[in-house]
């Protein structure tokens, strides 16, 4: 399974962005997907999360309310779209998938990565 993220740039508070990933490969074998970010230095932080069978969302509080993540089996993209941004959402962010679903919020429970798209959030 092959990930690309994609849609990432330079933004204003309080202004949105679509980060979109698209998955390749044996594509059938994907249960979950979630978005994850990181700044220099600091470990990989868990965004959102797209449960696969029931099509629940799971979001962190930090992005609750501003942040929507979902996935078109159509064209087999994660999408997350991101609004009212703030200069605390500047971060490389990663999509990532896994092969069996689970409630861990952990990034050693995925599987798969995709390499990153940066997103900037001037104040």
């Amino acid at each position: 399974v092959q990930l690309q993220a994609s849609g990432g740039g330079l933004v204003q508070a309080g202004e949105s962005l679509r980060l979109s990933c698209v998955a390749s490969g044996n594509i059938f074998s994907i249960d979950d997907m979630a978005w994850y970010r990181q700044v220099p230095g600091k470990e990989r932080e868990f965004v959102a999360r797209n449960v696969w069978r029931g099509g629940k969302s799971v979001y962190a509080e930090s992005v609750k309310g501003r942040f929507t993540i979902w996935r078109a089996n159509t064209d087999n993209t994660l999408y997350l779209q991101m609004n009212n941004l703030k200069s605390e959402d500047t971060a490389i962010y990663y999509c990532a998938a896994m092969k069996y679903s689970s409630s861990s919020v952990m990034a050693s429970a995925y599987d798969y990565w995709g390499q990153g798209t940066q997103v900037t959030v001037s104040s």
